[in-house]
């Protein structure tokens, strides 16, 4: 049954109103879900760092630039998997050879592990504000996301991971509770400028943005979900709706963010030394907006490690499983897809384990993390590139060449960001 089928059925007699309502919450799934769980524990915390190092000023009008880019990634995506009725790394396979799909299968699965790695970090972190013990923190976090993963059907995981997105708002209600500049806000739109320290770190930090914006992940989760939730060609308008509106969701609520981190800039201070490890980004808050702004900021910090537990460890799953042919159904139970349940939870066991490592700089690893999915985004977004244009594999629903050129602009941009950091590292 595709979307108009399941809109028709239940509200043919009902209000137009109603019927809206009904087409929306429908809709709404696999790039709400994507774009909302990429503003992840590890994102969350390399934005408030972003604006803790550099205030407002550049980055706040810079995200949310970012939403029509973004939107152009997954729309390609998503067009591209619900036209074909298969997989990405399918797809790549037959148009370019195994080599590129072990190729992406492996990046996948370094950069998802070390994502990954950051979400415990911030769940552990979220739960240690109650007084739990980072051990304990950490395994019951664990124990949470698998068990999300293993019951109910794939309409009833998807529902129940959309109610977690819902719970950012609380970085709203902390961002308020900083007493945000208007004045500053507005001048960063007014005066849009680059900041004075255009140097290596600068760089490094338009990339870990951009990184967060543009993760590999996100391309491998939406490309399963749509299938897995049964779109068809005839969907494709709603699939738009809701890839829209998870890249405008999740713009905002990464400016809110930054906005967040930027009540705690002090210029000329080394933030990723005062803010090494996500407990002290917590009790900042405590000293600078009381307890419970603390508390609201460890829960947001909690839930988003929580929602991108699960779509990034979906999307090592889905990949995986559709690649070598295995169950991949998340309607299917444990016993019916033993390898595509083993995939996801031997992904979230590793990077839980690793969290425990000692002496581990956990903030600075969500600013590398982001750093490494820009850097690996750049193949995967490639590949994107050709099947969304290739007639022979999409027909009357290729890119048509202005929107083509719209994409390699993207791919051009991020990799020229990429070649001028490495420059700069180099250079020291």
């Amino acid at each position: 049954m595709d979307i108009e089928e399941k809109i028709d059925a239940p509200t043919q007699e009902r209000k137009p109103r109603f019927q809206l309502m009904t087409l929306f919450w429908i809709v709404l799934g696999p790039g709400l879900l994507a774009m909302i769980g990429d503003n992840d524990a590890g994102g969350v915390l390399s934005y408030v760092i972003t604006g803790a190092q550099f205030g407002i000023g550049f980055f706040v009008p810079f995200i949310l630039l970012l939403a029509p880019l973004t939107y152009t990634v997954q729309e390609m995506v998503m067009r591209l998997c619900v036209v074909t009725q298969r997989s990405f790394t399918t797809l790549i396979s037959e148009r370019f050879g195994t080599f590129w799909v072990k190729f992406s299968l492996g990046t996948l699965l370094v950069n998802n592990i070390l994502s990954l790695t950051t979400e415990f970090i911030g769940m552990s972190a979220g739960l240690s504000i109650l007084g739990i013990p980072f051990v304990a923190s950490d395994l019951l976090s664990l124990v949470i996301v698998i068990v999300l993963a293993i019951f109910g059907s794939y309409w009833t995981k998807e529902r129940l991971a959309l109610l977690l997105g819902t719970f950012n708002v609380v970085f709203l209600f902390v961002s308020f509770m900083t007493h945000p500049s208007l004045a500053k806000i507005g001048n960063a739109f007014t005066y849009w400028s680059i900041p004075s320290q255009t140097h290596t770190i600068f760089l490094w930090y338009i990339i870990a943005t951009i990184g967060n914006a543009f993760a590999p992940w996100m391309i491998f989760f939406q490309g399963g979900a749509v299938l897995d939730k049964g779109l068809t060609v005839k969907d494709l308008r709603y699939g738009r709706i809701d890839t829209i509106t998870g890249s405008v969701s999740q713009v905002l609520i990464a400016a809110i963010l930054i906005i967040c981190g930027a009540a705690l800039y002090t210029p000329s201070s080394n933030v990723v030394a005062s803010l090494s490890v996500p407990l002290q980004v917590i009790h900042a808050y405590t000293q600078y907006i009381g307890i419970v702004g603390a508390d609201l900021f460890a829960f947001g910090l909690f839930n988003a490690g929580f929602l991108a537990a699960f779509t990034i460890s979906m999307s090592t799953s889905w990949t995986f499983a559709t690649t070598l042919g295995w169950a991949n159904s998340l309607n299917d139970k444990v016993h019916k897809a033993p390898k595509f349940y083993g995939i996801y939870i031997g992904s979230v066991i590793l990077a839980a384990l690793i969290v425990l490592i000692p002496s581990l700089p956990l903030n600075l690893m969500a600013v590398i993390a982001q750093f490494v999915s820009a850097i690996l985004i750049i193949p995967a977004l490639f590949f994107l590139l050709l099947l969304a244009r290739d007639k022979r594999v999409m027909g009357n629903y290729a890119n048509r060449t202005l929107y083509n050129a719209w994409g390699w602009f993207i791919l051009i941009g991020i990799a020229v960001l990429s070649v001028l950091l490495l420059y700069n590292f180099i250079l020291g």
